[in-house]
């Protein structure tokens, strides 16, 4: 039943990410990286605090007890993810809602579950041997993982030349129809550096786990007999978060002045109540991902399967929002397979990554 409600978690949380660019379409009149930022403090600053004050008793208190490895190498990761969050954005706005997803979260799912395997082999965590990237190597449950990396990548490089596909069916004028600024270079450049940096989140829940090992232990002893605490990592998502938003507000501001777009925030002839309002939502929609991540992750345990379903079920949410905003609208039938075959590819990497930690260990 665990494994069944950790599934459930990890696809709410996935369609919240999957979803939540659709509320900056609606905004009129700003520049990108005005839309961003403001969606950005509400994804990094405001609702990660709220949750875990709704969640965690003196969540505060378990920050300020953490020991400076702890807290600045889950701040580290988290600005390192943050440049991936901010290269996301841009993925998106030059690819559009499906190829862009499909490929960042390609790399994103590959990297997210090697990078803690590597960490251990060379760190050296104690109780996390069989979590290395050489026991990975020497166990069959952990060559199926990998396989399924592998397997992963081969389906972003197809969904890559259905992206090539597209740029060759479709006229300039018709591209545009479907992704207002769509790129493939540009695009594909910013997506694979996103993929490999917003690995870094998973990373961070792993720096940052002393701090939810405290709140589940706290909640244990008031709830003896009860399994983990299902709200544990949302005090881990607050210190990542503040890293994410460091990145991207210093990269926003810049923006800002070179564009010469502050004027956004206040210009009352555009709808700034509808754009508040929308970037706001598009923000707190986001961090849902997160917050239903951490139920998840409580139910199925940190490993590669749980970042990858959740990343496997944020590419099927983003390609059927695709479908929905016609960006594969007017290309030849062999280039829509090429993308149908890209996708199911990085799905059929799911389950076997799946597979693989199944397996005993």
């Amino acid at each position: 039943m665990g494994i069944l409600l950790g599934v459930i978690f990890h696809f709410i949380g996935g369609f919240a990410s999957g979803s939540f660019y659709m509320p900056f379409k609606k905004v009129k009149g700003w520049h990108w990286e005005s839309f961003w930022i403001i969606g950005g403090i509400f994804s990094w600053l405001i609702v990660p605090p709220l949750a875990a004050y709704l969640t965690i008793p003196d969540f505060a208190e378990i920050i300020r007890a953490s020991s400076t490895q702890v807290l600045g190498t889950t701040f580290l990761m988290g600005l390192l993810w943050g440049v991936g969050g901010l290269m996301y954005g841009l993925g998106v706005r030059y690819l559009g809602m499906s190829l862009g997803n499909s490929v960042i979260l390609g790399f994103c799912s590959a990297f997210g579950a090697l990078i803690p395997a590597f960490y251990y082999q060379y760190a050296g965590t104690a109780g996390k041997e069989n979590q290395t990237i050489g026991f990975m190597f020497h166990n069959s449950g952990g060559q199926w993982v990998l396989i399924g990396v592998l397997v992963c990548i081969l389906g972003i490089i197809i969904c890559g030349k259905a992206g090539m596909m597209k740029e060759k069916n479709l006229s300039v004028e018709a591209q545009q129809s479907s992704v207002q600024e769509f790129s493939l270079v540009k695009g594909l450049i910013i997506a694979t550096i996103s993929g490999i940096l917003s690995a870094f989140f998973n990373f961070g829940i792993e720096a940052g786990k002393p701090m939810a090992e405290i709140a589940n232990a706290n909640w244990q002893l008031l709830h003896p007999g009860q399994g983990n605490f299902l709200f544990q990592n949302n005090v881990i998502f607050v210190v990542i978060l503040w890293g994410g938003l460091t990145t991207n507000f210093i990269w926003c501001m810049i923006l800002n002045a070179r564009n010469k777009s502050f004027g956004d925030y206040t210009d009352k002839k555009k709808p700034l109540a509808n754009n508040y309002l929308f970037s706001a939502l598009a923000g707190t929609t986001w961090f849902l991902q997160f917050f239903f991540y951490g139920m998840g992750e409580s139910k199925m345990g940190n490993g590669a399967s749980s970042w990858i379903l959740h990343m496997s079920f944020i590419i099927l949410v983003a390609n059927m929002w695709g479908i929905v905003l016609k960006e594969w609208k007017g290309v030849k039938r062999q280039t829509k397979l090429t993308i149908a075959l890209g996708i199911f590819t990085i799905i059929l990497s799911v389950c076997i990554v799946g597979y693989g930690n199944s397996l005993p260990k």
